[in-house]
């Protein structure tokens, strides 16, 4: 069964870059696909940026788009989310997902990003 578990988060200022982790229990190359999303109270969880392995294609949500950016590292399984220039209006869980070439989606717990001042 694959694992996730993001790390990372945490009380960051406006402007400022973070960098969140998510740890594998499989090597991330075995990934046909890899996402982080993030929630906010009363919502629904968005995607923000997804990997396929397939044709190697990423894309962003609007909000994500020049800021966020998607990382893996075979070498240490893990994916990353590089976030800079963070907003307020970043607050928010934030989700790793990914999908073995089985077809096998798994989630992480989430981690807790507080953006302000």
């Amino acid at each position: 069964q694959v694992q996730l578990v993001e790390s990372g988060g945490g009380l960051v200022q406006p402007g400022r870059s973070l960098r969140l982790s998510c740890a594998s229990s499989i090597n991330p190359f075995m990934f046909a696909g890899m996402a982080w999303y993030r929630q906010t109270p009363g919502q629904q969880q968005r995607e923000l940026v997804a990997h396929r392995s397939r044709d190697g294609s990423t894309t962003y949500s609007d909000s994500a788009k020049g800021r966020f950016s998607i990382a893996r590292d075979i070498s240490v399984n893990v994916i990353y989310l590089q976030m800079n220039d963070l907003r307020r209006e970043d607050t928010a869980v934030y989700y790793c997902q990914a999908r073995t070439w089985e077809g096998l989606e798994t989630w992480g717990q989430g981690t807790q990003v507080t953006v302000s001042s």
